[in-house]
């Protein structure tokens, strides 16, 4: 039975359709499509059903699929005792992370890495809720919540702080703020409590519950965006708001939260040299940001 068959199988099932298969194999979608149907063949019957969001495993495809991840395990144990080559880290490497770590942070970062390594290739997944390396969305995940199962590798990337900011203007015209108990005549931006996606970003019921959000929004860059226009106070990151000349810190002795983030992958993949490449040079950024991730 063709590898190639089979490889081109294994992306289709994880990303789901054929678009994200090629992008990640680095062909054209009928390159993938071809290949399947004639795994299709060989089997005899179908892998997946063709549906309007793309392609799901039909049951046969489901237990084809344990097969073929032992089967991809092993040649990647084949492929790490070949003697190391010249040209650097290769390949896609997908990233998922937060919305605004992902955007304010890592992507100038990542761009000079493939800068660095022409063959090396990043798709930045920098979205407002939680990706899954079980599910095969990300070959790296930078999550506010340690992973607790899985065969994975984990590391605790780097700290941050958050603090509660509003706008000058909006502050001027306000009732001073100087304890939590004057909280209560200010308006909030926040995020929309039923779409949380970890309870790490929980943080004005440790201060003073407000009576009244003037805005909420899933995405922290809107929610920043709206305390900018003066549409009330916000937690948000250090690194996303202090150089911003529009903002000044509100209680900053008593509105500091600290949280963290962790890096993962899966333990098959750790031998990759693009996997480790941007492993390490993850964590090289984050020692380089730490005056921003982390200020005094």
């Amino acid at each position: 039975m063709d590898w190639d068959n089979l490889r081109y199988f294994l992306e289709l099932a994880r990303s789901g359709t054929l678009a994200a298969a090629a992008r990640r194999t680095g062909v054209e979608h009928t390159t993938v499509a071809r290949r399947v149907q004639a795994l299709e063949k060989q089997m005899g019957a179908p892998l997946f059903a063709r549906e309007a969001g793309g392609h799901r495993l039909t049951e046969v495809g489901r237990q084809l699929l344990p097969a073929v991840e032992a089967m991809e395990s092993a040649v990647l144990g084949v492929e790490r005792v070949r003697p190391p080559e010249d040209e650097g880290p290769s390949g896609l490497v997908r990233v998922g992370c937060t919305e605004g770590f992902g955007t304010e942070v890592l992507a100038p970062h990542l761009a000079a890495l493939t800068r660095q390594h022409s063959a090396l290739s990043v798709d930045l997944l920098a979205l407002p809720r939680m990706l899954h390396l079980s599910r095969r969305e990300a070959d790296i995940v930078i999550s506010l919540e340690r992973p607790t199962r899985g065969s994975v590798i984990v590391t605790r990337l780097t700290d941050y702080v958050l603090h509660l900011y509003g706008q000058r203007e909006y502050l001027a015209r306000r009732p001073l703020v100087t304890g939590t108990a004057d909280l209560r005549h200010h308006s909030f931006v926040n995020y929309v409590d039923d779409l949380l996606f970890t309870r790490e970003l929980q943080f004005l019921d440790e201060l003073q519950p407000p009576e009244r959000f003037a805005f909420r929004s899933t995405s922290i860059l809107a929610q920043y965006a709206a305390v900018r226009a003066g549409a009330g106070l916000a937690v948000l990151p250090a690194f996303l708001a202090d150089g911003d000349p529009l903002l000044v810190r509100v209680l900053p002795q008593r509105a500091r939260f600290t949280r963290t983030f962790w890096m993962s992958m899966p333990e098959e993949a750790k031998h990759q040299a693009r996997m480790q490449a941007v492993w390490a040079f993850l964590k090289e950024v984050c020692v380089r940001e730490q005056a921003r991730l982390l200020p005094a």
